[in-house]
């Protein structure tokens, strides 16, 4: 049990990602002094957002230049914080050499970072953005899992170096935190394992696997149907809001599943057609697992016959119970989400109507 100073400065690693930008956000508007390290501080295309943020917030905003990768990258701009947020990891799927763009850089950034905390004497508190990833691989695990559920205790066993490489590095990564975590009694450590997080992206130039979901489906790529790929969904906003809980409430602990809906890839088009269906061209059927077989792997080398065995038409289930118990979070509705994240790509003219 930590009880963090709000008087003090917070580190945020990767501060101008996907989920940290709005995390920073969060932090800034409740008054905080946030060190943000971001692997290049003069970059206006990365951290432009960033700054426009401070204008309204009560918080201030101080940029520390870090690469994930150099060993005590992190120590100046840790200086002073009694909480730190490593958010900063690699999320690509389509990467050539597995072990050099994902394992090395997840595995390698988790422990230089948590082994700066142990040579930092201010901080108790690390929050470390895990991912569902490192609970499970395929939708297929959450229907062989005890009850049908994916839950905080279980670990992901099936992914490796060739099968779901992504997958594999957070686990890896996760690990490695935990194990640095036992190896001192400093700080403790909580995880926000999350699934795929969808929502308005706050700088216009990110290029993150959310985007590319919508891309496809409001750009005509799944015009002739979506898999029914069992997927869970968070919103960014609600993910923000669980690490800021997680580095506050005293009580928090362990490993939290961050996923609100239990859904798929045809869902996550089919609740777009009220509001987008007439000007773009949105799935409004399933495409059938056995077309996908046939076509999938020629289609995308991401889609094995393996995967597409173990993800369409399966179910994805996770218990989200602890998380709304222990830190009384609450989810928007998927809705909600899907419609905030498409506005935004319209806005910034990534999507076009027809």
């Amino acid at each position: 049990m930590k009880n963090i100073n709000k008087s003090k400065p917070v580190l945020v690693t990767g501060a101008n990602g996907y989920v940290a930008s709005w995390l920073v956000k969060k932090l800034l508007d409740e008054g905080r002094t946030v060190h943000a390290a971001v692997r290049n501080p003069e970059n206006n295309e990365k951290v432009g957002h960033l700054k426009k943020m401070v204008s309204d917030a009560k918080g201030e905003l101080h940029f520390f230049k870090a690469d994930l990768l150099t060993p005590n990258a992190y120590k100046e701009a840790m200086q002073g914080c009694e909480l730190v947020y490593h958010t900063a990891s690699p999320f690509k799927t389509d990467v050539k050499d597995p072990e050099k763009e994902l394992i090395l850089p997840a595995v390698n950034g988790t422990a230089n970072v948590l082994n700066t905390a142990k040579e930092v004497p201010s901080v108790k508190r690390v929050v470390v953005t895990s991912s569902c990833a490192a609970i499970y691989t395929d939708a297929i695990d959450s229907v062989n899992a005890p009850n049908g559920k994916l839950t905080e205790d279980i670990w992901n066993t099936t992914a490796s170096l060739d099968y779901q490489p992504y997958s594999y590095s957070k686990t890896l990564a996760e690990r490695k935190a935990w194990e640095i975590e036992s190896s001192q009694n400093q700080w403790d450590l909580v995880t926000i394992n999350m699934c795929l997080v969808m929502g308005p992206s706050l700088n216009p130039y990110s290029d993150c696997e959310s985007m590319n979901i919508l891309k496809m489906l409001g750009g005509g790529e799944m015009k002739m149907g979506a898999p029914k790929l069992g997927i869970g969904v968070v919103d960014v906003r609600d993910v923000a809001e669980a690490h800021f809980k997680a580095g506050f409430i005293p009580d928090a602990n362990g490993r939290y599943i961050t996923a609100a809906h239990n859904t798929d890839f045809l869902e996550m088009g089919t609740v777009l057609l009220p509001k987008y269906g007439d000007k773009f061209p949105l799935p409004k059927r399933a495409l059938p697992k056995w077309l996908l077989m046939l076509v999938g792997p020629m289609i995308n080398p991401l889609f094995s016959r393996r995967f597409l065995r173990n993800n369409v038409n399966i179910p994805w289930n996770a218990d989200n119970s602890k998380i709304k118990k222990d830190l009384g979070l609450t989810f928007r509705p998927l809705k909600e989400t899907m419609e905030d994240s498409f506005q935004v790509m319209i806005d910034e003219r990534i999507l076009k109507a027809k």
